[in-house]
């Protein structure tokens, strides 16, 4: 364990919190004289899960502490960490459900082609559109909550989140056009391998026709002297035992 997975780890675990209190419409707070209503309280805890998403990537890279568990768990956070989010909007009836499901389901279709990816050998990495993707998600997230109780940015926070679906959709075909040119080509070096061996073999039994075939017909020679010098071929009779 170091300070980039603890952040990560802590990212999982601050996202059942942002669930209960984006939810929790009848959460108010007063400090100094001030109402603070739930979605502030929601919008500070997913700045703070956001921040560290920017923090254990940059501590990780500049202290050299890049680590397997780090590697798998940092995009696990950051999906759960949007997922919940959007789906808690949902439920506040402040997103429209089939963008989220869209969203979402996006989410799993990339993961699951990196685990592939993975489990053949090679890794994609986030492209340009995936952290493009990743900003504007945490901006129109950020301009929902607010507009949960000021109208007047339900509009910007609308436009956002089309343009999230816009950079999901484009980063979604990126990767899948990735993961079939790796494919593409793991598959003919596979078959190229296949042939190289397969022509070894057949060249290897060829050889060995060949060898089978000189010793026939050394054999052949060998008995066609024998029988010119009128040499037995086989074993001698034995005389009668007494």
């Amino acid at each position: 364990m170091n300070l980039p997975n603890t952040l990560t780890i802590a990212r999982i675990f601050i996202v059942p919190l942002l669930v209960a209190v984006l939810v929790q419409e009848r959460i108010i707070l007063h400090w100094n004289g001030a109402v603070i209503t739930n979605d502030v309280v929601a919008l500070i805890i997913f700045w703070v899960a956001a921040a560290t998403d920017l923090l254990d990537g940059y501590l990780a890279r500049r202290w050299g502490q890049v680590t397997t568990i780090g590697t798998l768990l940092d995009p696990i956070a950051d999906k759960l960490l949007v997922s919940a989010a959007l789906i808690s909007l949902v439920q506040v009836r402040v997103v429209p459900g089939w963008l989220v499901v869209l969203l979402v389901g996006r989410e799993f279709a990339v993961s699951g082609l990196r685990s592939i990816a993975a489990v053949e050998g090679y890794t994609i990495k986030a492209s340009e559109l995936g952290k493009t993707k990743t900003f504007w998600q945490v901006l129109a997230i950020s301009l929902l909550m607010i507009s949960m109780h000021h109208a007047w940015v339900a509009r910007w926070a609308n436009l956002s989140l089309y343009v999230v679906v816009l950079f999901s959709i484009w980063s979604a075909i990126s990767y899948f056009n990735k993961f079939w040119r790796k494919i593409d080509i793991r598959t003919k070096q596979g078959r190229r391998q296949e042939l190289l061996i397969a022509e070894r073999e057949r060249r290897r039994l060829l050889l060995e026709q060949r060898r089978e075939a000189l010793r026939n017909r050394r054999r052949a020679a060998k008995a066609d002297r024998a029988r010119a010098g009128g040499l037995p071929t086989g074993t001698a009779d034995l005389p009668p035992s007494a």
